[in-house]
């Protein structure tokens, strides 16, 4: 499923959203500029390397900040601003461009800590997965997702499906699109457990965390309630 647009009308400019897109692909294009092994080199001194995270190592502990900033490849970049494009306008519109910022910055952080304390902790600290760098906007998009599952919860995700050969176009609730998208992190997450650590090369166990400091510290973000124009009737969900 790849989701298109969402049926949720932004009523102020996002420009911390916006921003944040345009850091990032700033950020990837000057990794793709420095050469293969410079990127690999950049990768592992500012990515989050859970056997090298610890208090008395400040410079370590800023990597989950920088992480969140980095991408291995093109298609993680498109596919992660994509889906920052589509749901982060209607998350900063109910937050406001600070808050909104803040909470992007605590999700992909407490994501990190999240992929650090499961791969410390099933797997111990001198594991090749403990030593492997981290990177990517993935997390603290997880709680954005975690944020609009509370905030839009009878939106559509208007959704491409490919049957074989073709295209399907279908408009999914927005907590069964985003319900599905947990579940299936979870269970990756899970098999991850079995297969050390990274079932498909993705840090599942950081999505989770991510996700889940949308669906709990969303209201403490959020500004006061405000009404939308609704493209749907049974769009509104009153708080």
């Amino acid at each position: 499923m790849f989701p298109l647009r969402d049926t949720v009308r932004s009523r102020t400019f996002p420009i911390v959203n916006y921003g944040l897109i345009a850091v990032n692909a700033l950020f990837f294009f000057i990794e793709t500029s420095l050469g293969p092994q410079s990127f690999d080199n950049l990768l592992e001194i500012l990515g989050v390397v859970p056997a090298r995270l610890s208090l008395s190592q400040p410079l370590s502990v800023f990597t989950l900040f920088t992480s969140v900033f980095l991408h291995g490849s093109w298609f993680h970049l498109i596919s992660n601003m994509w889906t920052l494009y589509i749901f982060g306008d209607n998350v900063e519109d109910r937050m406001g461009s600070v808050r909104y910022l803040l909470f992007y910055l605590l999700a992909g952080v407490v994501s990190g800590l999240t992929h650090v304390i499961v791969t410390i902790t099933v797997y111990g600290v001198d594991s090749p997965l403990a030593r492997m760098p981290t990177v990517g906007a993935s997390g603290a998009i997880a709680g954005v997702l975690g944020a609009y599952f509370i905030l839009y919860p009878r939106s559509r995700v208007i959704t491409l499906i490919l049957l074989v050969i073709f295209p399907w176009f279908v408009e999914i609730p927005a907590f069964i699109y985003l319900g599905f998208w947990f579940f299936s992190q979870l269970s990756s997450g899970l098999l991850s457990l079995g297969s050390y650590g990274v079932f498909g090369g993705i840090a599942w166990w950081a999505h989770i965390g991510g996700f889940m400091v949308g669906l709990l510290l969303v209201r403490l973000f959020t500004r006061r309630p405000r009404f939308y124009e609704y493209w749907y009737p049974d769009e509104y969900w009153p708080w």
